[in-house]
């Protein structure tokens, strides 16, 4: 995407005296708004905003002094595509050993290793953050595998569980109550707040699943 969004594709929103909440047609979208307020920001070309903060269809920006301002100049702006170099790769090793694994291999068609071969196979980036701390929301599983998320939620999901949703797949970083499928585990580490930065993922972070071991 480049060049100006068309009309009416974007819509802003006062959020409070300090805020604006800018929507968007769709996760490709987004990204590219967000790649943008992220690199105005580290050229000085972005008025001072306290936090940046991207969903799947919208962009938070808080703490500014003017945001009539630039919601007036916002839909003015040049979107360039994502730089997908520019926000990193990461790749995480994955043991297909998830106790989900045969169901979503079921409603693939296919077998359980050959679901890990398919997940394994896609290429993944990190659409937005959220949910807990370390938590990546990524894209990449083409919408024709999104598969429906559990009809009772788990009370807990252990740490490292490889997980997929709709079109999303996800790391658990910290156990925690969750509905996802549950493919796999990986010993990669998703939040450590000794580590700077202490997420492994961030948005617009390519990632890239290995298969550790058979499931």
């Amino acid at each position: 995407m480049s060049g100006a969004l068309p009309p009416g594709a974007l819509r802003v929103l006062p959020v409070g005296e300090h805020a604006l909440l800018v929507e968007l047609p769709g996760e490709p979208e987004t990204g590219a708004l967000h790649a943008e307020l992220l690199r105005r920001r580290a050229a000085g070309l972005l008025p001072p905003v306290r936090e940046i903060v991207p969903a799947a269809r919208t962009v938070l920006l808080d703490g500014l002094d003017d945001p009539a301002r630039l919601a007036g100049e916002l839909a003015r702006w040049e979107t360039p595509r994502p730089d997908q170099r520019a926000a990193g790769s990461v790749e995480i090793r994955v043991r297909y050993d998830g106790p989900d694994l045969a169901d979503v291999a079921g409603l693939w068609g296919v077998t359980p290793r050959e679901a890990a071969e398919r997940h394994a196979s896609a290429g993944y980036r990190v659409a937005f953050c959220g949910f807990a701390p370390g938590f990546g929301y990524l894209t990449g599983l083409p919408e024709e595998w999104a598969v429906p998320r559990r009809s009772t939620p788990r009370t807990a999901v252990p740490a490292g569980s490889v997980a997929v949703a709709g079109a999303y797949t996800g790391v658990y970083p910290r156990s925690s109550p969750g509905g996802w499928q549950l493919i796999g585990t990986t010993d990669a580490v998703l939040w450590d707040p000794s580590r700077e930065p202490a997420a492994l993922l961030s948005p617009g972070t390519t990632v890239r699943f290995t298969v550790a071991e058979g499931p």
